[in-house]
């Protein structure tokens, strides 16, 4: 059986991050769950690596990020999650969770989430053109169907300088002492 990593001594956040412009932010988010009173723990579209500078997200985390499968017996570098925040969420993560495809780790834990109760939000970015897309609008109402907790699509969000981070854990409701 793989090693277990120590078990937090606080709920433990996964921050999903995909491969969106803003992804270099995600700083933010760590910090504002890390304010709430949440361990966290980065797990990255391989994509998303191009986006964000990993050593300092690491440094801030006190973890590895993830983006790909571990080999059976390998360590788990990460404790089992007890919400996920997935932000920024792109049209093609968005598209690809609903319909239950699992090609990537981001992706995989996200599918299984949802068979393991975690609570699990996301704020979706993408182009305006892209949310138009009748694929999107059925994607978002099956995740609504699974219980995520969905964030508002607003490019304007983007255009006035800003990606509403702290919104993934408004949208959890969960303070940490819920979570353990």
């Amino acid at each position: 059986m793989p090693e277990q990593p120590p078990k937090p001594t606080k709920p433990f956040l996964y921050v999903v991050v995909c491969a969106a412009g803003v992804a270099g932010d995600v700083g933010t988010l760590i910090t504002a769950a890390q304010r709430r009173g949440w361990d966290v723990g980065v797990v990255a579209t391989p994509h998303a690596l191009g986006f964000i500078d990993a050593p300092a997200v690491e440094a801030m985390t006190g973890y590895p990020i993830r983006s790909a499968w571990r080999r059976p017996g390998d360590p788990r570098p990460l404790p089992d999650p007890d919400a996920i925040a997935v932000a920024p969420a792109t049209f093609n993560t968005v598209n690809k969770w609903a319909a239950g495809i699992s090609d990537t780790l981001a992706l995989g834990i996200l599918c299984e989430a949802y068979g393991a109760g975690v609570p699990t939000a996301v704020l979706p970015c993408l182009s305006t053109a892209q949310a138009a897309h009748p694929a999107y609008r059925r994607s978002l109402e099956a995740l609504r169907d699974m219980g995520v907790r969905v964030g508002t699509h607003d490019p304007d969000h983007l255009a006035a300088g800003g990606f509403p981070w702290e919104e993934a854990l408004d949208l959890l409701n969960i303070t940490p002492a819920e979570g353990r």
